[in-house]
């Protein structure tokens, strides 16, 4: 507020504010009083009022000290007049103006001005942002903590665009975190069209929180959106959602500025130039129910999921700006409140800032490099740590270890496990006794479960106290307090350090449930799998969680640490409910099948969520056991991560003799990091540098499944995607030897010829064991070719089906030739939909009548009778 023409410190101003505030009201008579009270609720100002409840009943005292509290000492003055007035107590009005022109000079204006306002909230920002509380509640710097991120634009990602098997251009590709990636989350597309949703989407712990207070720090630092946004406001939707209480958008404004001084009316003038940063938007309520019906106006006292509801699908501010933080598995839930999103995928840390950030944690070079380098030889475990939440949890346990001179090698290698073992970590620091440790973490697990399955993430004190909770070890080593303002008073509300956590401990209640006990008021293991019938919901992760404790390895963990028995029913149940999930469907792999699929817009049968699940086990024969009752796999439309392909391939490995897998318009995100420009010598060296590309794929770690000895995967089909020369490498290698598949779909690819001649290879190869080849494609004739001259040298290949493919004069007249050499043992070729001209159905039939052996289809040619129409027409 302007200083000028008093000589006053600005405390000062405050507490003569505060003077004049209270002897005005002291002035009032109990009617008058009254009367202020309700002129004060009914006529709000600048948009915002006092809760009633804070009003109702308070005297001249509790008053001031409400409007100083809500308003600011200053502003609460013009707040206090203006309602004297309507409150016909002119007099009383009158002096307070002339008392607080004597003391304080006159007022250029209640609230300060946007310009003036600007810098004052970016200062706030600063220093209210610039400490960031980690998990163990220990503060730190926010840009020495922050490590920075993979961040990758993907424009289609809530419409499931088709995607194809290959590398992402230049421009989409992940990008390190900087000043510069941030500001290209709001850049103009192709159109000039800026985009005023952007989506930062991953699964739990991959740092989208961080990433999205890191932006608004960046913002107040000036670094950000500078000439573009004005105000930024961070909004954690899990708070907002179970506020006490109803609040207006303009309430929620003033709860983050330094004062109640702003001037928000004047703010919300201007929606254009706000930005709001909606963290966890995933946990809004599904739409469709009257309480989720959006909010339109910004002064509008309601609840927090109509205002969030209204911010997300633009009926309030359609010109502002969001941000919004979601788990990957949750878009689909947005899909219907989201207007013309942009969506980035946070890939969480690079191989170099996993480094980064062990050195950042540490502080110590001796500690961080023993402990990085031990992490880097475990591949699964270092897999694991580009989630930055898993990296911290790695971190603090092998600090444990190193400060107990313990052995590093206990730390275990999937999410689950070391989850598994923090919390074992953190309960040993207590040194309780085993009975003790059983007894409260049952409490706690039952917390943790009953919130899960009622979406409910804060506790009161009473939930606590419910459960005998209230002050002990477990609450203050698992759970945060924090005081929260209520109508009436202050509320304490607790949450876990984590919501994975949470979702961890809700999965282990399951597993620490008393053999032979009554059941839990909220159900058994069957219940909640059979809650979670999609696998995408809000239970996805404490069910992945369940399947990681259901291995032996796991559950011998378990009674270790914690003195109990697991129940054998909980991995029974969880089996059985596996092998419900099959859905069989007919070989049909057709086109007409496959559009037919994309007019019905037909889910998956096997929903990726369902192989993390089984991942997570790490326990082979099981996986093998529940995949038996799942003879196909199938993806279709599906983005794969690097962590989605190691499940898959985890799961290809252990597929049990006869398993199917069929990808269908599959897209490869692989997380790759901005390159630097190459110097003068290295792109003249370019030829070099192209061939080193083929030294591997994204697709190389489920080519190598293939070849494993326990694989029983018999048939793959790859269908609309792309298929460049280096996945055609790896997959040619893994044909060579791959111990069961005797099935291969390559149809309506994008293939090279050189890529079709490396396949080529791969099947002519003396120990390679497919049996049937389905192709379809058009063009590449001088491939075919290839094709065509490896069923001489092919020792398995008994059916080859061309079915749709665009065949030559010049292609057939040679396929002739090879058909008819003695080496050539084919049984069965199929040419249905292949437009031949008259040369070629006479070479045809000369081949049929000089070796009656072969059965060729094609209608035009003289040939047996068709077989029914889902048998011949798999293309």
């Amino acid at each position: 507020m302007d200083e000028a023409g008093t000589s006053c410190s600005r405390k000062n101003r405050a507490a003569a504010a505060r003077e004049l505030l209270l002897a005005a009201l002291e002035d009032l008579s109990q009617e008058q009083l009254k009367r202020f009270r309700h002129k004060l609720r009914d006529a709000p100002m600048d948009g915002r009022s006092i809760p009633w409840g804070r009003l109702e009943r308070a005297d001249a005292m509790d008053l001031a000290e409400q409007l100083t509290h809500f308003y600011g000492p200053e502003p609460a003055l013009d707040v206090a007049r203006k309602t004297l007035k309507r409150a016909d107590v002119r007099d009383v009005a009158a002096r307070l103006k002339a008392q607080r022109q004597q003391r304080l000079g006159p007022s250029s204006s209640a609230l300060l001005s946007v310009a003036e306002y600007k810098k004052k909230y970016r200062e706030h920002v600063l220093r209210q942002h610039a400490k960031v509380k980690e998990r163990n509640a220990r503060s730190v710097k926010i840009n020495k903590r922050f490590t920075k991120l993979l961040i990758a634009p993907e424009t289609a990602a809530l419409e499931e665009a088709p995607l194809g098997l290959a590398e992402e251009p230049e421009p989409e590709r992940a990008r390190r975190s900087d000043t510069h990636t941030f500001n290209r989350l709001f850049k103009r597309d192709q159109e000039g069209q800026r985009p005023l949703t952007v989506v930062l989407q991953g699964p739990a712990g991959i740092g989208k929180t961080m990433a999205a207070k890191k932006i608004l720090y960046d913002w107040a630092a000036g670094k950000l959106y500078q000439g573009q946004v004005d105000f930024a406001f961070f909004m954690p939707c899990h708070e907002l959602l179970e506020l006490s209480g109803t609040r207006s958008l303009a309430d929620l404004i003033l709860d983050q500025c330094p004062d109640r001084g702003a001037p928000v009316r004047q703010m919300l003038a201007q929606p254009q130039r706000l930005l709001f940063i909606l963290d966890g938007a995933d946990e809004l309520p599904a739409t469709g129910t009257a309480e989720a019906a959006p909010c339109t106006d910004p002064f509008e006292a309601t609840s927090g999921t109509r205002v969030l509801g209204g911010l997300l699908s633009k009926a309030l501010l359609p010109s502002a700006r969001l941000l919004v933080t979601t788990r990957t598995a949750a878009p689909g839930r947005l899909q219907g409140r989201l207007c013309s999103p942009q969506c980035a995928e946070v890939r969480g840390f690079s191989d170099k800032d996993k480094k980064k950030y062990f050195y950042k944690f540490f502080q110590d070079e001796w500690r961080a490099e023993r402990a990085y380098r031990f992490v880097k030889e475990n591949e699964t475990l270092y897999g694991l740590c580009f989630v930055p939440f898993v990296c911290w949890i790695v971190c603090t346990v092998l600090r444990q270890q190193l400060d107990l001179g313990q052995d590093l090698s206990r730390t275990s290698k999937t999410t689950t496990s070391v989850y598994l073992l923090f919390i074992a970590s953190v309960l040993s620091s207590t040194g309780a006794d085993g009975s003790w440790v059983q007894r409260e973490l049952r409490k706690l697990c039952l917390l943790a479960r009953e919130g899960v399955l009622r979406r409910k993430a804060q506790f009161t004190e009473k939930d606590l106290e419910k459960l005998e909770l209230r002050g002990s070890k477990v609450q203050t080593l698992f759970l945060c307090k924090k005081e929260m303002p209520g109508v009436l008073k202050t509320e304490v509300i607790f949450r876990f350090i984590d919501q994975s956590f949470q979702e961890f401990f809700a999965a282990l209640s399951y597993m620490l449930e008393e053999e032979g006990a009554s059941g839990a008021p909220t159900g058994s293991v069957g219940s909640l799998l059979r809650t979670d019938t999609e696998l995408s919901g809000h239970l996805a992760l404490t069910t992945r969680f369940l399947f990681g404790l259901l291995s032996t390895e796991r559950i011998r963990d378990i009674e270790h640490h914690f003195g109990c028995v697991v129940p054998e029913r909980v991995k029974e149940d969880a089996l059985r409910w596996v092998q419900g999930q099959g859905c069989p469907r007919t070989a049909s792999e057709g086109m007409e099948d496959t559009e037919e699929l994309e007019e019905e817009g037909e889910e998956p049968n096997i929903p990726l969520e369902l192989l993390y699940c089984l991942y997570e086990t790490q326990e082979e024969a099981f996986v093998r056991q529940a995949l038996s009752s799942l003879p196909e796999l199938a993806l279709e439309r599906v983005r794969l991560s690097r962590m989605d392909l190691e499940v898959l391939s985890y799961c290809v490995r252990c597929c049990p003799a006869g398993q199917a897998l069929r990808l269908v318009n599959i897209g490869l995100a692989a997380a790759q990091e901005k390159k630097k420009k190459k110097s003068l010598v290295k792109r003249l060296q370019g030829s070099r540098a192209s061939t080193k590309q083929l030294l591997g794929s994204p697709l190389r770690p489920l080519c190598e499944a293939m070849t494993d000895q326990q694989c029983g995967l018999s048939s793959l089909t790859l269908s609309y995607c792309k298929l460049p020369d280096a996945i055609c490498r790896d997959l040619s290698e893994a044909l060579k030897v791959a111990p069961a598949l005797t099935d291969l779909g390559l149809l309506h690819n994008r293939l090279s010829e050189a890529g079709l001649r490396m396949l080529s290879e791969g099947l002519a190869w003396p120990r390679c064991r497919v049996q049937t080849l389905r192709v379809q494609l058009s063009g590449l004739p001088g491939a075919l070719q290839s094709l065509v001259g490896m069923l001489r040298q092919s020792p398995a290949l008994t059916t080859l089906d061309l079915s749709g493919c665009q065949l030559s004069d010049p292609t057939v007249t040679y396929m002739c030739a090879v058909l008819q050499h003695p080496s050539c043992s084919l049984q069965t070729l199929r040419l249905a939909s292949v437009e031949l001209s008259e040369l070629a159905k006479q070479e045809l039939q000369a081949v049929k009548t000089a070796k009656p052996g072969l059965v060729i289809i094609h209608s035009e040619l003289d040939s047996p009778p068709e077989p029914p129409r889902g048998f011949n027409s798999v293309l």
